[in-house]
């Protein structure tokens, strides 16, 4: 089962943060208060960057042991139970890269539609020259190709090379799976351990989270005036409508080639994607994500296989999210991107989005790994966590509608779909 960590102290249901109030609260706070520094004091305002680069480096230091850990449990501690399902493994892979490929291509199309970032002022921290050299050299398939294979983990690691950790961390897990007795044990427990140890980093990072968003929203209200709130509100809308006709165009057939009675799959569904969407939290919904499965007639092996593996490789709300946050940022930052440039950046989302647990917030350390690789300023990503807490409920729960489809999908292609009423969740 893949790995899901325990939710951020912020994001926890049910529970609320510092004097009673949640972190979407604070986060909401900082925002009100960011905007009116901007606003009311722009000179002052600028005296905020140091906390929001703070944050940023914050973020910056666990991208690497997040993503490694992360990606080497998942893989290698699937070994056997992939050898067990065999083809049911093999197709959910093509089923998962199909769907998230749609994704990335809508929300690509959207975001070069309708141009959020447009008229936004970041610049990339430190020499601006130095950032419009970076800017100015558009990477080739070749050269992405060759910069992917690490020629020192360390040396990668200390740059957070995201593409030449993915690759390392690939092949590490494959090894590792090949290994038998103890040190199969010992290097996945011990991996195991990081990660848990590093999604609790997670949480004490977004406990300053509202700090940093609050100065670097103040910051740019300072810098560039109340216009950035307008860009913002179509960036929400952008994905709010992506998200739409994704499960319009998308699930929807799916769901219909397949002969998913979908009244009757919404009425069991929408329990879990209610909690999915107002938690943000995937894990949270998991468990009677699980169970409406099995009620909906799918077997538990194939419930306990697709749903967890789905949180990793199947991640269709935050894949889309994705693309239109980074080409936003290069809108925002006013870098014109080609076409093929976008292509090799969806390409980079793609593998690197595979080995984040679907925790509140993970697409954060995709995000920024994907702007450090492509040469995009990081403070983009404190612009749109302002609103991130409104877009991460939608993205979470269409992450939690696509996984619930394409459990009941599989069972269709297997020929295991139970149609009808079922009571009591299916034996395995």
């Amino acid at each position: 089962m893949a790995h899901l960590s325990a939710d951020t102290p912020a994001t926890a249901p049910g529970k609320k943060g510092f004097l009673g109030i949640g972190f979407t609260g604070w986060i909401i706070i900082s925002m009100i208060v960011g905007i009116l520094i901007g606003w009311l004091a722009p000179d002052f305002s600028q005296n905020l960057k140091p906390l929001a680069n703070i944050f940023l480096r914050m973020i910056k230091s666990l991208i690497v042991p997040l993503l490694f850990s992360t990606l080497v449990v998942g893989i290698a501690g699937h070994g056997d139970d992939m050898k067990k399902v065999g083809k049911l493994a093999l197709r959910s892979i093509i089923y998962f890269e199909v769907v998230t490929t749609l994704a990335l291509a809508i929300g690509l199309i959207a975001v070069n539609l309708a141009k959020p970032g447009v008229g936004l002022a970041i610049s990339a921290a430190g020499d601006s020259e130095e950032f419009k050299a970076l800017a100015a050299k558009t990477p080739t398939f070749a050269s992405v190709l060759e910069h992917t294979v690490p020629q020192s983990f360390f040396e990668a690691a200390a740059q957070n090379e995201v593409l030449q950790i993915v690759f390392f961390a690939i092949i590490f897990a494959v090894a590792l799976a090949k290994v038998e007795g103890p040190s199969k044990k010992f290097m996945i427990d011990w991996l195991q351990s990081l990660s848990d140890i590093m999604f609790k980093f997670v949480g004490i990072v977004m406990a300053y989270a509202p700090i940093g968003i609050g100065a670097a929203i103040g910051v740019t209200v300072g810098k560039s005036g109340l216009d950035v709130m307008l860009n913002l509100a179509k960036l929400v809308g952008t994905l709010y409508v992506s998200l739409i006709v994704f499960v319009v165009l998308v699930l929807l057939p799916v769901a219909l080639l397949a002969r998913i009675d979908i009244k009757r799959f919404w009425a069991l569904v929408k329990e879990p994607w209610l909690i999915a969407f107002s938690t943000a939290s995937s894990e949270a919904a998991f468990p009677q994500a699980m169970q409406a499965m099995e009620k909906f007639g799918v077997p538990r092996r194939i419930v306990s296989f697709v749903l967890p593996t789905g949180y990793s490789f199947n991640l269709d709300g935050s894949t889309l999210y994705l693309a239109i946050a980074s080409v936003f940022v290069a809108q925002a930052a006013g870098i014109d991107m080609p076409l093929g440039t976008q292509l090799l950046m969806m390409l980079t989302l793609m593998l690197t989005s595979k080995g984040v647990a679907a925790v509140p917030r993970a697409s954060l350390v995709i995000l920024s790994g994907a702007l450090a690789q492509f040469g995009l300023p990081l403070e983009g990503i404190a612009i749109i966590l302002g609103v991130d807490a409104i877009m991460d409920m939608a993205r979470t729960s269409v992450n939690l509608l696509g996984n619930c489809l394409a459990t009941a999908v599989m069972a269709r292609w297997e020929g295991e779909l139970k149609d009808g009423p079922v009571t009591e969740p299916v034996p395995a």
